[in-house]
């Protein structure tokens, strides 16, 4: 084996074409096939793999005792584990020209019982020509990602925007090269970061009153991090955001798909483009200094605090996040919220809107959003779950697929 000169791996590089932009016209409104799928049956042992990947303690989520006394009857998953199904993009297109995930805009409608089957749908919905200091020309990418159960209901929806970004042009600008990482942690400041993340708060069974909330108030923070390589690997035990094989399989599929892959130049050997979560070389080749989180990853943590907050009565209605930065190994990241409007809305349903942020420990908000909460009310005596919930005789008992 040669020995590796540099330690940036070699990826397949593009450029943004007249050409290929053609062909994504004619694309537009298309459905995709959806060749990323992981969960659909939820089991007991996805659930949980979840729920572990992302580190979410809910007990509804984790807890088929503690469910079966909840208005619910039995084990439910929280919405974000639709990210488990399939990360709500299909890649397409472009060939060498990297995809950055950036954001999803959320629609809940119903809720997931373990023993359910979820079915996805993917469309391409467009793209906008833009320029952006990190890569100079870029393509912001539009899909539109819909679940439905086995009983052909539509469970949640999402629009979906990818960056797409020529690899080398981002090298060249080196927007993020004078970063500090990993970080480097003092030990008081590491035993802070514990201490905030064991501070959690799980609202649960105590029900979250509209009536009792006000505009101002904040959501107890969730903690994720210091971030390292077993909290990644966590979630992808738990979603496989992309088709994970090794050896002759996955070989086989980089033969037939030379863009997909590259030889690792520490150890030479093939790793999927995905490896700019792990491996630094892959990162830096896509213009990135370290290894990073996957975007569906955090909005998923941004999804734990808002559980966390509105108990197990509570539905969200709407999520809305953009990642603006990314989140580095050995990053920290405070996720936070605060009530900023409560209303009925045009649906009769007594709502908060949240604003919400994810602070890394360099003070930067690295996914701004935003989410729409439905909570019960203790004067009307509703509750969002009255209108939401199936059938006593589908909670909880459905069965796995016929192959």
């Amino acid at each position: 084996m040669t020995e590796a000169k540099e330690e940036i791996a070699q990826m397949s590089e593009g450029t943004i074409t007249k050409e290929g932009l053609e062909d994504w016209n004619s694309r537009i409104g298309a459905s995709l096939r959806i060749g990323n799928t992981f969960n659909q049956f939820v089991s007991y042992e996805a659930a949980t793999r979840y729920v572990n990947g992302i580190g979410d303690m809910n007990p509804l989520f984790r807890d088929p005792e503690y469910a079966k006394k909840t208005a619910y009857g039995s084990l439910i998953v929280p919405p974000n584990w639709l990210y488990s199904v399939f990360p709500t993009w299909v890649l397409q297109g472009l060939p060498g020209i990297q995809a950055f995930h950036s954001g999803n805009d959320w629609k809940f409608y119903r809720p997931i019982y373990v023993y359910d089957t979820i079915t996805p749908k993917c469309i391409f919905t467009g793209y906008d020509v833009k320029s952006s200091v990190f890569s100079g020309k870029m393509v912001m990418e539009y899909q539109l990602a819909q679940f439905y159960n086995q009983r052909d209901e539509l469970v949640a929806e999402t629009d979906l925007y990818l960056v797409r970004a020529e690899r080398s042009t981002a090298r060249k600008t080196g927007k993020y090269s004078k970063l500090q990482v990993p970080h480097p942690w003092t030990d008081e400041e590491a035993e802070k970061v514990d201490s905030d993340t064991l501070a959690e708060e799980i609202r649960g069974g105590n029900p979250r009153y509209w009536e009792d909330v006000q505009v101002g108030d904040e959501l107890q923070p969730v903690v994720k991090g210091i971030f390292g390589f077993t909290d990644f690997f966590a979630y992808t035990v738990g979603a496989a955001p992309v088709e994970i094989a090794a050896h002759g399989v996955q070989l086989r599929n980089y033969k037939k798909h030379p863009a997909w892959a590259f030889r690792d130049p520490e150890t030479y050997a093939w790793e999927p483009v995905y490896g700019v979560h792990y491996l630094k070389s892959a990162a830096k080749a896509v213009g990135v200094p370290f290894c990073y989180d996957a975007g569906a990853e955090r909005q998923s943590w941004l999804i734990n605090l808002l559980t966390n907050w509105m108990g197990d009565e509570g539905w969200i209605k709407k999520n809305y996040a953009e990642y603006r930065r990314f989140v580095y190994l050995s990053d920290a990241v405070w996720l936070k919220g605060n009530v900023v409007k409560k209303y009925v809305d045009e649906d009769g349903e007594p709502c908060v809107d949240v604003e919400t942020s994810a602070m890394n420990q360099r003070g930067e908000n690295t996914m701004p959003g935003h989410s729409t909460i439905v909570l019960p009310a203790r004067d009307k005596g509703t509750s969002p779950l009255d209108t939401r919930l199936p059938e006593k005789k589908h909670r909880g008992t459905g069965q796995p697929p016929k192959l």
